[in-house]
């Protein structure tokens, strides 16, 4: 078997896997809270309501048949009915999850904007001012918590400038600060590590015979030290876009930002548990399906990946 298909193969059964073992924390997390029937019913139901209740949701099987079954639905596609607005689970997350991914792949344009440039000036400029300027903007960046520098953006462009609207969905203006907001903390991660990847790769003997042979600085950090040094970039891009996309909540939540996100926060304070478990699912299998891609694209980046396939 040639060695990518391995490779490959060992990846998908890695992400299987995890996404078994998250299948299974949700069901007995959401088990362990309390008994959702009695939840659902409320504090003045009587034991015979709350029976029903259980025998209509199959809360009343032994634990075991529960979780086959929860296996079972989730393998056909099936995540349950809303307890709060019987309705399919997986109509909602559908319903909310474009939203998402939309804020999603604006944050990471917005990550890739700032990070990456900042981190080749700073690694392209080692100890210069213009280094410790950008180490310091990735500190910044770092530092504050999502959820005040959102509030922050709403006073400031909201509220006192009136430049932005302060929450919903719509066009360009409703998805500048929450993308920027999501994508911030991401950005202040990429340019540390564009810095040190390419001060690894600068150092490197091919980098000083480019450079010996005459060719010009921007030739040797783009072609040579920029691409060999894209590896460690592509892996956190990759983690960066599974967060974005599966914990985007605080973001949304401060925005009223209808994504996948906010869905959930609402299924938990109305007691929802489907719809909790439903997006908690499918926030766990995006990341994982992201990182499966990742793997995928580093054949192409690494050329060592391919000849060892040429030569399995």
């Amino acid at each position: 078997m040639p060695f990518v298909t391995r490779y490959l193969l060992n990846r998908a059964a890695y992400s299987l896997v995890a996404f078994w073992g998250v299948l299974t924390i949700v069901f007995v997390l959401l088990h362990v809270t309390g008994d959702p029937a009695a939840l659902l019913a409320g504090e003045l139901a009587t034991p015979e309501v709350i029976h029903e209740i259980q025998h209509a949701y199959g809360l009343d099987q032994p634990l075991p048949l529960q979780y086959l079954h929860f296996l079972s639905q989730v393998a056909r596609g099936d995540l349950g009915y809303s307890y709060r607005q019987s309705v399919p689970v997986v109509e909602l997350v559908v319903g909310h999850i474009g939203a998402t991914v939309e804020l999603a792949f604006a944050a990471l344009v917005v990550t890739v904007l700032i990070g990456l440039p900042l981190g080749v000036l700073a690694g392209s400029h080692r100890g210069s001012a213009v280094d410790a300027a950008a180490m310091l903007a990735s500190l910044f960046g770092l530092s504050f918590p999502s959820f005040w520098l959102g509030l922050m953006l709403i006073i400031v462009f909201g509220v006192l400038l009136g430049w932005l609207p302060v929450s919903g969905y719509g066009g360009l203006s409703h998805l500048l600060m929450p993308a920027v907001v999501l994508g911030g903390f991401e950005a202040a991660q990429l340019s540390r590590l564009t810095r040190t990847a390419l001060l690894e790769v600068l150092a490197q003997d091919y980098v000083r015979t480019a450079r010996a042979k005459g060719l010009a600085g921007s030739v040797v950090l783009l072609k040579h030290a920029l691409r060999n040094a894209a590896l460690p970039m592509l892996t956190i891009l990759g983690l960066a876009f599974g967060r974005m996309l599966g914990g985007a909540v605080v973001v949304e939540t401060i925005f009223a930002w209808p994504g996948m996100g906010r869905l959930g926060v609402q299924a938990v304070i109305g007691r929802d548990f489907p719809v909790v478990q439903g997006t908690v699912i499918v926030g766990a299998a995006i990341f994982l399906a992201v990182n499966f891609a990742v793997d995928l694209a580093y054949g192409w980046v690494d050329p060592r990946l391919r000849a060892g396939a040429a030569h399995a």
